[in-house]
């Protein structure tokens, strides 16, 4: 029924020591008789039993929120939604292109007009941006394969979006 219900060391043979309908689990040293387990691993009464499949698809679903929350490019507010990013990606195709290329940009407070070099930094810093969220999610998934992860560590460790210099970019 998913619970430890009874725990020994034994150096015989356990499925001949016991009824063949009991199943036995080598579990480590810290689990307690009445914890819970799903098949994967055991846990508290109480405590909720996640998967590690869930527990990864946590942690994508944190970075994909992460990745759109946008950034500020010299005092500018971009959206970084997955949409901005492949309209950012061809606007900088178009300013590298043609360095004397000029749009009417639409930033989260309303349209500013902005030259190549404008939009190739945005572009730069959108960038350095998602990929610093897919980095902190790597990071996670393998603290979670290592064993390493704890729950406080989602909220950590995330790119700040408040403001990105193009100084950085460079």
């Amino acid at each position: 029924m998913g619970k430890a219900a009874q725990l020994f060391e034994t150096d015989g043979d356990i499925k001949t020591m016991f009824h063949p309908d009991l199943i036995w689990i080598e579990c480590p040293s810290d689990v307690e008789e009445g914890w819970l387990y799903d098949g994967e691993q055991f846990a508290p009464p109480g405590v909720p039993v996640v998967s590690l499949d869930e527990l990864k698809a946590s942690v994508a679903a944190e970075r994909f929120i992460r990745e759109g929350v946008g950034i500020v490019v010299d005092g500018l507010k971009i959206e970084t939604t997955r949409d901005s990013q492949a309209l950012i990606a061809s606007t900088g195709l178009s300013a590298v292109l043609d360095p004397e290329y000029r749009c009417n940009f639409k930033t989260v407070t309303g349209f500013v007009e902005i030259g190549a070099a404008q939009i190739i930094d945005i572009a730069k810093a959108v960038r350095a941006h998602v990929q610093a969220c897919f980095d902190r999610e790597l990071t996670l998934l393998r603290s979670i394969e290592a064993g390493e992860y704890h729950d406080e560590m989602l909220a950590e460790g995330w790119p700040d979006s408040s403001s990105i210099p193009t100084a950085d970019l460079k």
